[in-house]
């Protein structure tokens, strides 16, 4: 149990680190919603994985490229809602 959920603390910080380099820009998020964005986005992978794929089993997690390419999608759409990174 604990293990478990440390390796969803330690994927989601390495899933949400990778996305803000990806992510063009600064972001001042801090490192617990770095893990929660990383978290959050490997959901997010994994529920678009199972659309693309029809193979939809619920909340689970995807693979690293999912997760990160989820974690990329909730960056974006959380700088989109609290106004981060507007283009001036």
């Amino acid at each position: 149990m604990i293990g478990t959920i440390i390796g969803w603390i330690v994927f989601g910080l390495i899933a949400g680190f990778i996305a803000r380099a990806i992510v063009p820009g600064k972001d001042d998020i801090g490192i617990l919603r770095t893990i929660g964005l990383g978290m959050i986005g490997s959901v997010v992978g994994g529920l678009l994985f199972g659309l693309i794929t029809g193979g939809l089993r619920g909340f689970e997690p995807s693979g690293w490229i999912g997760s990160v390419i989820g974690a990329i999608i909730v960056l974006v759409i959380y700088n989109r809602v609290t106004g981060r990174k507007a283009r001036r």
